[in-house]
């Protein structure tokens, strides 16, 4: 008898195309989780690593943002390298350089070494977000599929970061916290072989090049503000280095504005920011995401560093911001379609700022999760909220063929806030919760060899320094103060992340709007209207 085999019935164009679309979408979403893991991977173990390496504050700060630095500078250039020579080859790539710099972090047994590791990995999450966003909103050109498409990036994006301190507290937990590098290297190579099995390939190389004299003075601005921020508390406002880097930024900025304006091919067109909700999304960015990652980077030192919380404890609170974007997905995707993005900004960044002036009213020797549940939840609501506005703000606007442009400005001006959020919060706080010491440690009642210790180490390396310092019975007498100066420096640090969120508010409310817009991509140049 012979058997008649299976009929298989023909894929159709249409179920091809839904199954690209579906797999592309996907590998953009594993990427920019990746992305994002790195980014919070920090956030749960600071006071791990400051104990086992020993660092000052400054130091600890690098560690954050030798990873959001190049992740700032580089997001343009990126950017561009996607539209001209295809977004999937780069997002392959950039998780493979992601998995080296992991690597290197998890071998890691001193700053340097760390700080090298993050950088390198910075560099893949560089290319990672802005290449992800584009190839998603390259193959969504439906204001419903588009809508659709934002919010898994945004789920994705939060769930990242839900995972990172999950994952860096369960691990450190248990094990050093060099694990916590070495599982998101794995984690790298496998979104390197989902996007290579799963994406779709797009690009946009039409009048795009590489644009080397904007990437280097770019490069240089950024660079020089950032190490102006961070290292002014420690060398002095007023040095010599930190006076110079802020005039090299000055000099440099400027000429990247006129480096842009000059350019046949720029890597950014200046004639963006004269679309209102282009440039007012560009703002936002900056100071809505410089007080969100602030007040997150604000949260983990009051958890790990002043009140001495084990990784996994102190990853909770870090979660609990996190998961909520997960569980408001399907609610981002219907606001994004119906309302737009104006007023899910307004009521993001107010969120924002109301859960952080929350947490600064809970006393820093409560270690009580449940008090901090509600600015927590204020938080997590706020970021999902303005993060998926943010991006429809700023490539709904644009014409379709500069969508990839439009997507690594985007990633540059946020990644840029999150980048100074730690260092400017740094900045503020550990300076005055120095002159706080400095004047405290005169009223201790110490003797003279004792006052000396503690003021070397306040000198060398700071007030998370001294804070953490096993000096035996000095450390128990010195604890109060040192609990007190942070507490008070942290606490003004929520200050200044609140107003920054109310701040963004206000320029969404008065050049996006509150009325309903929907998420409508804009037209190609040249197209009829």
């Amino acid at each position: 008898m012979v058997s008649t085999p299976a009929y298989d019935p023909p894929v159709t164009s249409s179920e091809a195309a839904q199954a690209r679309h579906t797999g592309t979408v996907i590998a953009g979403c594993l990427a920019v989780c990746l992305a994002q893991i790195g980014l919070v991977l920090p956030a749960a173990i600071n006071g791990e690593m400051q104990r086992a390496l020993q660092t000052s504050g400054a130091e600890l700060t690098w560690i954050s943002d030798a990873f959001l630095v190049p992740a700032a500078v580089l997001a343009l250039t990126f950017g561009l390298v996607g539209d001209r020579y295809g977004r999937k080859k780069l997002v392959v790539g950039a998780a493979l350089l992601s998995a080296v710099g992991y690597l290197v972090s998890a071998t890691s047994d001193t700053p340097a070494q760390l700080i090298t590791g993050q950088a390198i990995s910075g560099i893949g999450a560089a290319a990672l977000f802005p290449a992800s966003l584009a190839m998603i909103t390259a193959i969504t050109t439906t204001p419903a599929a588009r809508a659709r498409g934002l919010a898994a990036w945004t789920t994705a994006l939060s769930l990242g970061a839900f995972i990172a301190p999950l994952m860096s507290g369960g691990i450190v937990e248990h094990a050093p916290f060099q694990w916590a590098f070495g599982m998101t290297g794995v984690l790298a190579v496998i979104t390197a072989v989902a996007a290579w099995l799963l994406g779709t390939e797009s690009s946009a190389p039409e009048g795009r090049s590489l644009d080397w004299p904007g990437q280097f003075t770019i490069a240089v601005a950024l660079l020089s503000l950032l190490y102006g921020i961070i290292q002014g508390p420690s060398d002095g406002w007023s040095s010599a280095p930190i006076v110079a880097s802020f005039v090299v930024f000055a000099v440099f900025i400027t000429g990247f504005v006129v480096v842009e304006n000059r350019s046949a091919a720029p890597m950014l067109r200046m004639s963006l920011f004269r679309i209102p909700a282009f440039a007012a999304s560009a703002a936002m960015a900056v100071i809505g995401m410089l007080g969100f990652l602030g007040g997150a980077y604000d949260l983990s030192i009051r958890l790990g560093v002043i009140q001495h919380q084990g990784p996994f404890q102190a990853a909770i609170p870090i979660m609990i911001i996190q998961v909520c974007t997960p569980f408001i997905w399907p609610l981002l995707a219907r606001l994004l379609h119906r309302i737009g993005p104006g007023p899910m900004l307004v009521t993001g960044f107010l969120a924002m700022a109301t859960g952080q002036l929350w947490l600064r009213s809970l006393p820093i020797h409560d270690t009580a999760l449940l008090p901090m549940v509600g600015p927590l939840i204020l938080n997590g609501i706020g970021f999902g909220l303005v993060v998926a506005a943010l991006t429809a703000a700023a490539v709904n606007v644009v014409p379709q063929n500069l969508t990839g442009m439009a997507a690594a400005t985007t990633s540059l001006v946020r990644d840029l806030g999150q980048t100074l959020g730690p260092a400017v919060v740094g900045a503020v706080a550990l300076g005055m919760a120095a002159g706080q010491l400095t004047r405290s440690l005169a009223d201790a009642g110490l003797t003279p060899k004792e006052h000396g210790i503690a003021s070397a180490i306040l000198h060398e390396g700071g007030p998370i320094a001294l804070h953490s310092a096993d000096l035996g019975p000095l450390s128990a007498k010195l604890a109060p103060y040192t609990t007190d100066a942070l507490a008070h420096g942290y606490n003004n640090g929520l200050i200044l992340t609140a107003a920054a969120c109310v701040t963004a508010a206000v320029i969404a409310a008065v050049f996006v709007g509150l009325r309903p817009s929907g998420t409508a991509p804009a037209k190609a140049e040249g197209s009829a209207a």
